[in-house]
């Protein structure tokens, strides 16, 4: 089973960038999408063989997360069953047979760290919503989580202490998450690969001189670790300033 998550900072700008011609060629069994910043209806993009779920901001041109499966899923769920957090769209669950597929896009704590606060709020939620899932199946948790967990994992680590996405608050809300019982998949298969990231500023040339971070990731339950073939970083791919990432996964077709 092979997914895909990108973070495509607009679907519709993306859409321009060739977005569709590599969906195509990505041929994945689910593709999940970050930052649609749209309504659904709103891009003319329905690939054949492909059911569509949107989780969309209130606030238009905003946030939001999408899911395109080639299995239809027994259930969804848009956000995470907490009020405070459940405005944007950063949250897109999908139930199959044998695990969960979590689509995420993680607030960003914002220049001058005005969101942390919030930040730390969302990620105890947030992990306790992960925790309850697994409770009662596996889960596949995939998308852009905004932190950059070990110095390995961006270019300059000692510049960024202070910045968002590299703070020892939000590092530490990540190790936490792993010690209650999940896998950075990536990092499960190329432990020690440097100089692999996701995201580049388009300030500076950034991508071209590959100054970059690892923000987007696979995660999944500790129990089905044995069942993860390849986690891999697409980072040739153009079209947005994150770029996907993949996963394949044996053993966890339907009965």
């Amino acid at each position: 089973m092979r997914l895909i998550s990108w973070n495509v900072n607009g679907l519709r700008a993306c859409l321009t960038k060739g977005f569709g011609e590599y969906f195509a060629q990505a041929d994945a069994d689910a593709f999940c999408l970050q930052e649609t910043k749209m309504q659904p209806g709103q891009a003319d993009f329905s690939p054949a063989g492909y059911e569509v779920y949107y989780n969309s901001a209130e606030k238009k041109g905003y946030s939001g997360t999408a899911v395109f499966t080639r299995r239809a899923p027994q259930s969804v769920r848009l956000g995470i069953g907490v009020e405070e957090h459940d405005h944007e769209g950063r949250v897109l669950t999908l139930e199959f047979e044998r695990f969960f597929l979590v689509n995420v896009y993680t607030p960003n704590s914002q220049r001058g760290l005005t969101r942390l606060d919030y930040r730390m709020t969302w990620e105890d939620a947030f992990a306790g919503y992960l925790c309850g899932l697994d409770a009662q199946k596996p889960v596949v948790v995939c998308g852009d989580m905004n932190v950059a967990h070990q110095e390995i994992d961006l270019k300059n680590p000692k510049s960024n202490v202070q910045n968002a996405g590299f703070t020892p608050q939000e590092r530490q809300k990540m190790t936490a998450l792993l010690q209650r019982g999940f896998v950075d998949t990536f990092r499960l298969l190329h432990p020690d690969e440097r100089d692999r990231y996701s995201w580049w500023s388009y300030m500076s040339r950034s991508r071209e001189r590959n100054i970059g971070w690892r923000i987007d990731y696979f995660l999944v339950s500790e129990r089905i670790r044995h069942n993860v073939r390849d986690a891999d970083i697409l980072d040739q791919v153009p079209g947005s300033d994150h770029c996907p990432v993949a996963l394949t996964l044996e053993g966890m077709d339907e009965e």
